[in-house]
């Protein structure tokens, strides 16, 4: 009898369902499209060459150096990268190098390092003023805020001199007197290894090609040690009014929430502040190849003059090398940055050595000799292989790097690579 008296609830129409959730749908549609980025027509990025070629010794050079910021105690480990470096490029070419520490030089370090470079040897000693604590930073709270965050696992997070060094490698680094009459550097870092033959001037073809930025490596940055980093930025983009380019666009992941309920999303880790989020893929900075005149700029030193007065660098662990990507990622048309995919370069456990070109190892030359060493031995390439572009790689060259392709992409090519559906409609 109950049953007579109950309603049943009445199911709101169709009609008015998709009349209501429209306005969202077509917004999301909207924002996600907004940051699509199409497929390039063509390569924005090739490389310089695909097979060995004649070192020009006798070319004019650019006005460049490389640079090694390295510790006393780490003297076997920088020699081995001198090392491998002369052998496989500066032998022939005969750039500078620049030692920096933040402590006055062991005069064992000066002798062995001077004795194995074949250019000019520098070692200077970092200002004491870029090597601390900023006047505007505690320093108590920031050395216990150092201390808790080595108790976690974010890599690095516990050493001050690594949040030192990522604060100086972000800004002051480029302006430092020592440099100021340089335009290009090669960043080298201690206990690396090139196993390929760097045959041709890469500074001369950066310049030729008006490229800014050059890297080898582009992974996942460690999101426990920045989460507010990307906002910082974020803000600092929208308050100066920096357009965003492609590049940009391809470096953020659009958030699929509709607005208004999108910005809720901004109190997340790496969100700006409408809620969208950094896929966290930068460049690995411990090998660059870069135009100092770009991070020279006013625009970029103000961009790291903010970030420095928000304290990341320290209550966080802000590393040089995800504000560097950022930054290149606001300031430089994609064109300008390059891979350097023809490198074979190794740095801790990651990779990347390409294939040796089909016929491209210049057996002949009178420079690179014919693969014999003096002893009679034969030298150890790798097979040369179909699309191979390395020269007299010491790799196995089925295998060309040991990190995710993905990530890589979407910076060497920007791309969304996996565009939303429906923005093949509009």
């Amino acid at each position: 009898m109950l049953r007579r008296f109950i309603r049943p609830a009445r199911r709101l129409p169709l009609w008015l369902l998709l009349s209501v959730a429209a306005p969202f749908v077509f917004e999301v549609i909207v924002h996600l499209w907004r940051y699509s980025v199409p497929r390039p027509a063509s390569e924005l990025d090739t490389p310089f060459f695909t097979t060995c070629q004649e070192p020009d010794v006798g070319a004019k050079r650019e006005n460049a150096i490389f640079v090694m910021l390295a510790r006393n105690h780490e003297r076997v480990k920088a020699k081995k990268t001198i090392i491998s470096i002369e052998s496989h490029f500066n032998k022939w070419f005969n750039y500078p190098i620049m030692f920096l520490n933040d402590e006055p030089w062991d005069p064992l370090f000066i002798q062995e390092l001077n004795a194995t470079v074949s250019g000019k040897a520098m070692f200077e000693v970092i200002p004491r003023e870029q090597w601390t604590y900023p006047d505007w930073i505690d320093p108590a709270a920031a050395k216990e805020n150092i201390r808790q965050q080595g108790e976690t696992s974010t890599p690095h997070a516990g050493e001050e001199g690594y949040h030192h060094m990522c604060r100086f490698y972000s800004g002051k680094f480029y302006e430092l007197d020592v440099l100021k009459s340089y335009k290009w550097y090669w960043r080298l870092e201690p206990d690396v290894d090139f196993t390929c033959a760097i045959t041709y001037d890469p500074f001369v073809q950066m310049a030729r090609h008006k490229k800014v930025y050059g890297f080898t490596i582009a992974l996942w940055e460690v999101g426990a040690s920045c989460p507010g980093l990307f906002r910082a930025t974020a803000d600092w983009k929208e308050m100066m009014g920096v357009p965003a380019n492609n590049l940009w666009k391809s470096m953020v992941s659009a958030s699929w929430m509709p607005f208004p309920f999108r910005s809720l999303l901004s109190w997340l880790p790496h969100r700006d502040r409408h809620g969208d989020t950094w896929s966290l893929c930068h460049y690995w900075s411990n090998f660059e190849i870069a135009d100092m005149d770009f991070f020279r700029t006013r625009a970029y030193q103000d961009y790291v003059e903010y970030l420095d007065k928000k304290g990341g660098f320290y209550f966080e662990r802000w590393g040089d090398a995800a504000v560097h990507s950022l930054a290149v990622a606001m300031f430089v048309d994609p064109r300008k940055v390059h891979h350097f995919e023809d490198f074979g370069y190794r740095h801790d456990r990651l990779f990347q050595c390409p294939a040796n070109a089909p016929g491209g190892q210049l057996l002949e030359s009178p420079l690179l000799g014919n693969g014999t060493n003096a002893d009679g031995t034969t030298s150890t390439w790798s097979p040369e292989m179909e699309n191979g572009i390395g020269c007299r790689c010491e790799c196995d060259g089925r295998e060309t790097q040991n990190y995710g392709g993905y990530c890589l992409n979407k910076l060497k090519q920007p791309t969304s690579l996996r565009r939303p559906w429906f923005t093949w409609l509009l």
